[in-house]
């Protein structure tokens, strides 16, 4: 679907930084576009879903245990205090592709933005702050190895 992001950025019709991490049969691991910081992954079906209920009797299955592994690889590279983990599937125009998104959280961060949760997100999107290419590229390389090391 051309108007959705989170299709053309697993077709690779839409520049990601960092590039595919990795990625299973049903679901693929990308770095987050946006503001949430270096070291925040996506995980999407590989199939346009819009909702939970959407999913195949296959991707559900591997849900629960990419998840884990996700937020394992995440807490192992950025050293983060909580990995967020949060579905998102709404645009201002309705249901869109889901995904997750899994955030690494320092308390430092937490203590910057005087609370934890959606308002770090919330202070990160206001903020708008861009990530630095190289550091994202450097990530990628990170996670695609600690992938390889664990599958």
């Amino acid at each position: 679907m051309s108007g959705c992001i989170t299709c053309r950025l697993t077709a690779g019709d839409e520049i990601l930084p960092g590039g595919r991490i990795s990625n299973t049969h049903h679901w693929v691991i990308e770095h987050c576009v946006g503001p949430l910081g270096v070291g925040t992954l996506t995980l999407k079906p590989m199939r346009r879903c819009t909702g939970l209920a959407d999913l195949d009797v296959d991707e559900a299955a591997e849900l629960g245990p990419l998840l884990n592994k996700v937020s394992s690889a995440v807490t192992e590279i950025t050293c983060a205090d909580q990995v967020y983990s949060c579905l998102w599937s709404h645009s201002e125009s309705g249901p869109r592709h889901i995904h997750f998104v899994l955030q690494p959280v320092r308390n430092d961060q937490r203590a910057s933005y005087g609370k934890g949760g959606p308002f770090i997100q919330t202070a990160m999107f206001e903020a708008n702050e861009d990530h630095d290419p190289i550091a994202v590229e450097e990530f990628c390389d990170r996670a695609r190895d600690w992938f390889a090391a664990h599958s």
